[in-house]
């Protein structure tokens, strides 16, 4: 049995899904997972990567672990307490949703340290691992959705820049791989998109995905910072605007590791609005 955290978030709903379907026994968690958020027969509890204790039912039996590191601006309080309630379950494996951020944004609190700590972990709990080390989501473009829907605009600074940004359902389909086979053991996996996708570009796949124009509005770093600063801390807003404004080559840097793990290319972002483009109707 294995167990996904992060259940109800873009990577780990996909990955219960692509994990049932292929016939694993799954148990999705999440702290406010409920039986809609899971395909019918999928086991479902809720439970918090901050209590790691709330965790000790659902692990037990279990064989594999999914642990998603909950993003730059969250933190667990206690990753080994977290790898030590699943080997206790018997948990043999983990794979870790970890973060670009870690090889590029070294000595960022918010994207790269956290993650680092988390990684650091992993590596030293004595379970097989393996760590998944995505750049930034096809899914942010969500962030845009609203305005599409109300007046077919799309806002963003740096239009021209370019981030091979990766469709999360790759993501999954890669977690769900390394879990299932063998020889992932003690590998950094590198996750990105097949090229570079500017924000002008992407509005454009909206656009054509709808089959209407989208406006695209490039807003000053000073705009974006304000809107940013709505829903994001200040240190996660400082450091993702370095890295829509300014990303090193490690950043704009295509990697071959989905298409090494999946035996095929990754998705495109006009591949990711054309399955998604009902949240922008």
């Amino acid at each position: 049995m294995f167990v996904v955290t992060g259940a109800t978030g873009n990577v780990g709903r996909s990955l219960v899904g692509t994990l049932a379907a292929a016939g694993v026994r799954v148990t999705a968690t999440s702290r406010g997972i409920a039986e809609t958020d899971v395909p019918d027969g999928v086991g479902h509890a809720r439970a918090d990567l901050a209590d790691p204790e709330s965790l000790r039912p659902v692990f037990h039996g279990a064989d594999a672990l999914f642990l998603q590191n909950g993003g730059p601006s969250a933190h667990l309080l206690s990753p080994r307490d977290i790898l030590d309630v699943a080997k206790a379950g018997g948990v043999g494996r983990v794979v870790l949703l970890s973060s670009q951020g870690v090889a590029t944004r070294p000595g960022s609190a918010s994207h790269g340290d956290t993650a680092r700590a988390i990684e650091d972990a992993v590596r030293e709990s004595g379970l097989d691992w393996t760590i998944l080390r995505p750049g930034g989501f096809d899914s942010n473009a969500y962030a845009w959705a609203e305005s599409v829907r109300a007046d077919r605009t799309v806002a963003a600074p740096f239009a021209d820049i370019g981030l091979p940004t990766v469709d999360p359902d790759d993501i999954a389909e890669v977690a769900a791989t390394v879990l299932r086979e063998g020889g992932h053991a003690g590998r950094t996996y590198e996750l990105t998109g097949p090229a570079l996708n500017t924000p002008r570009q992407g509005a454009a796949a909206i656009a054509d995905a709808l089959g209407e124009p989208v406006r695209f509005i490039e807003q000053t770093p000073d705009e974006a910072r304000a809107q940013m600063l709505r829903f994001m801390p200040e240190p996660v807003v400082a450091t993702t605007l370095s890295i829509l404004g300014e990303p090193t080559p490690a950043e704009q840097r295509v990697s071959p590791d989905v298409e090494r793990v999946l035996g095929r290319a990754p998705r495109t972002f006009a591949d990711w609005a054309e399955r998604h483009i009902a949240a922008f109707r």
